[in-house]
């Protein structure tokens, strides 16, 4: 199978050297081998380690838009079979399908949706809350670097420039112009959203490369990578994906959850154990994520994150939190308030 956070890595290698990063100083700053990391056997890298390379990469090159430079000069024949699907796609509309689809084969850090209306249509990039929480820095990098990729991966590819007709994404004012360069757009909303709107006409514009026969042979080795991935990926990851994609919903019973995977509740409790975790272990390792993430965002009052979390009252969830942090939601949400503020004077 081909290890397309592996090859994200090396891309990522490859374009921090055009920026003139020693190449050994960035692996061994991130705990990488990069004779490791060239052989095609050896395991992925660690999310620790992806984690450690982003923040190096973007310290070495002194670019706090590492992100949004590396998405917008990275090629799309880097993402292996997926981006030779793309290549080979009839049109825009097909190839953003096909993106949207095997995402989740590229990262762990979001999936994509297209949605489409009468004028336009819209990507939208469905977050991972726990990412988020977990490295609000790399997390900015790295939707950056999907935001301008998304754009970017079709340059070559069409006669023209696609350019969206608005964006939404958090962006800094003092940035906003660099931003409004690589997206092509005048009108950059600033959002806790990521979201690119394109004209409808866009979404027939052929793509010069297109080859129907190569395309099928394509669909057919990814659908066996897609069979490989579902198989590796454990009951536990599966659940965890499905509790933040819905999060919105709130927390699902055991009993909703077993339903939804098509197995009793009982033979889902008994998988989980061999896998050395229960169902409440995940479902409270996802409410701890969601409570950080809208604490850090600062735009809900401590009772209302408890509400949206699925507590009754707001002494449980603060019980909840303690355990989790050793503080209180209300000193959390102060103390987050406070290093913003000092960050930013």
């Amino acid at each position: 199978m081909q290890d397309y956070q592996k090859r994200l890595v090396l891309s990522l290698l490859a374009y921090a050297i055009q920026k003139n990063i020693p190449l050994g100083d960035l692996c061994s700053a991130s705990g990488l081998v990069l004779s490791e990391l060239k052989n095609e056997n050896s395991s992925a890298p660690t999310s620790q380690q992806i984690n450690a390379l982003w923040l190096n990469a973007t310290r070495l090159s002194q670019d706090p838009l590492f992100g949004l430079h590396f998405g917008e000069s990275m090629q799309v024949a880097a993402l292996g079979v997926v981006g030779e699907l793309i290549r080979y796609s009839r049109t825009i509309g097909e190839a953003l399908t096909h993106a949207t689809a095997f995402a989740h084969l590229i990262t762990d850090w979001l999936t994509m949706e297209v949605v489409s209306g009468d004028q336009a249509f819209t990507i939208q990039f469905k977050l991972s809350t726990s990412r988020r929480a977990e490295s609000p820095i790399v997390f900015r990098q790295m939707m950056n670097f999907f935001m301008a990729f998304t754009l970017h991966e079709v340059d070559g590819l069409v006669l023209g420039k696609i350019q969206p007709i608005k964006v939404a994404m958090p962006v800094n004012g003092e940035d906003l112009a660099e931003y409004e360069r690589v997206l092509r757009c005048q009108s950059i909303q600033n959002s806790d959203k990521y979201e690119i709107e394109f004209d409808t006409r866009f979404w027939e514009e052929p793509i010069l490369t297109a080859d129907y026969e190569l395309q099928a042979v394509l669909l057919r080795k990814i659908s066996t990578l897609e069979e490989t991935h579902r198989q590796t990926t454990s009951l536990s990851e599966r659940i965890t994906n499905y509790l933040l994609a819905n999060a919105y919903l709130g927390v699902p019973t055991l009993d909703a959850i077993a339903s939804n995977l098509n197995v009793s509740s009982r033979s889902l409790q008994r998988k989980l154990q061999e896998e050395g975790v229960t169902y409440q272990q995940l479902a409270d390792s996802m409410r701890k994520s969601l409570a950080l993430h809208y604490l850090q965002a600062g735009r809900h009052p401590v009772k209302e994150v408890s509400y949206i979390l699925g507590y009754n009252e707001l002494s449980a969830f603060n019980r909840a939190f303690r355990r989790w942090t050793g503080t209180t939601p209300v000193s959390y949400q102060k103390g987050r308030y406070l290093n913003t503020k000092t960050e930013t004077a």
